[in-house]
């Protein structure tokens, strides 16, 4: 099997234009990367001859090797590796197998019967072998995490698994064999979104995620600006209405107590004493049933605010809205939207605020393409590219 590793600075740049724009042409891909004919030349031969990547069939040619044919686009060979990507929640494992332009071919989840990292780490080497079955031989796992994760291989602190300084890249490195990468889950998507997703080619992106949690990730010039809080819950933080509702925890108005499901669920349940599930609480609001209403209706605002905020400040091209929480939007979506207008100037533009209904193998989709870019961006560890 012939080894891509390692890529200078350069190929690596034509690599990652090919893979996340191409198939481009040699003129198209100089132009893109502000490169001589002759250099572009020089730094593809040996992607072509490693397998990365390949001369596709173009309007002048039939396809094949056959080098200095202008009318022939340079592509990736996708399917000539596979990448496994996997989101760990509380109480589950959600993995994927995907090629090399992050195409999902293969997903599975299992349930965890225990949050001890050997099991899980040997539960997610099981995923790995049935979801490779059959398939080109894996490249590089990726791991995404809720919390606090240090040198892309050492979960820190993570409040949904109860774990504090866990090396979960070297005890599935042991038991796979291959490079891992862990890395915070929503940087993941983020990361995701950016290659391959909602965000390809805009150089001013952000992605604010609802669900069991609050997330939030800016791309600037093309790629993800890191912060050292990004993974340490930035919306509990984040007051949006110093009267508004509290959380268990006694936060009042912040982000999190307004927009996440666990607090949304726990209004319901403090006014009403019933348990509601968050399906059946929009179910509600839909309805005018009052106190589900009042709720959502809340929560709507408060989105409005947040995003509107984010647009304010960041400037962003477009604001991706992710996570398990984005059915507010198909109930209370006008309210958002009203919402984020209030907190607008009136003469700007309006708010490109794509909403993506996903589940949490789109998570794990994010994590592969960490693997992903381990494996592009040259790296033979799971460690950040510096």
């Amino acid at each position: 099997m012939t080894s891509w590793l390692p890529l200078s600075p350069a190929e690596r740049s034509v690599a990652i234009e090919v893979l996340v724009h191409g198939p481009l042409s040699r003129t198209g891909l100089a132009r893109r990367l502000r490169l001589s004919q002759g250099s572009l030349t020089r730094l593809t031969k040996p992607l072509i001859e490693s397998g990365l990547l390949v001369e596709a069939a173009g309007p002048g040619g039939t396809g094949g090797n056959r080098q200095g044919r202008p009318s022939q686009p340079l592509d990736i060979v996708a399917g000539s590796r596979s990448f496994l990507g996997f989101k760990i929640t509380a109480d589950r494992v959600y993995g994927v197998v995907t090629t090399l332009r992050s195409e999902v071919t293969g997903r599975l989840d299992r349930p965890l019967s225990t949050r001890e990292p050997d099991v899980v780490a040997g539960l997610l080497a099981e995923m790995a072998g049935a979801l490779t079955a059959g398939r080109p031989a894996p490249a590089g796992i990726g791991i995404g995490v809720g919390g606090r994760v240090r040198e892309r291989a050492l979960v820190g602190e993570s409040a949904f698994l109860g774990w504090r300084d866990v090396p979960l890249g070297a005890l599935v490195r042991e038991r796979t064999g291959l490079p891992v990468v862990v890395e915070n889950d929503v940087a993941a998507l983020v990361e995701a979104e950016t290659w391959f997703g909602a965000g390809r080619g805009l150089d001013r992106f952000a992605v604010l995620t609802i669900g069991a949690g609050l997330g939030y990730g800016l791309v600037l010039g093309g790629r993800r600006v890191p912060y050292a809080e990004e993974d340490r819950g930035f919306g509990r933080h984040w007051i949006i209405d110093p009267h508004g509702p509290l959380t268990p925890e006694g936060a009042r108005g912040s982000a999190v107590s307004l927009l996440t499901i666990p607090s949304i669920r726990y209004q319901v349940r403090a006014a009403t004493g019933r348990d509601a599930g968050y399906e059946e609480i929009l179910a509600g609001a839909a309805a005018g049933e009052p106190m589900a209403f009042r709720v959502v209706d809340e929560a709507a605002r408060g989105l409005g605010v947040l995003v509107a905020q984010i647009a304010n400040f960041a400037m962003p091209q477009k604001i991706l809205l992710a996570g398990e929480g984005v059915g507010l939007m198909d109930v209370a979506g006008n309210t958002v939207r009203e919402t984020i207008r209030a907190h607008r100037h009136p003469l700007a533009a309006p708010v490109d605020l794509e909403t993506k209904v996903s589940d949490f193998h789109d998570w794990a989709r994010g994590a592969a393409v960490l693997a992903i870019q381990v494996l592009v961006l040259g790296l033979t560890e799971a460690r950040d590219p510096g």
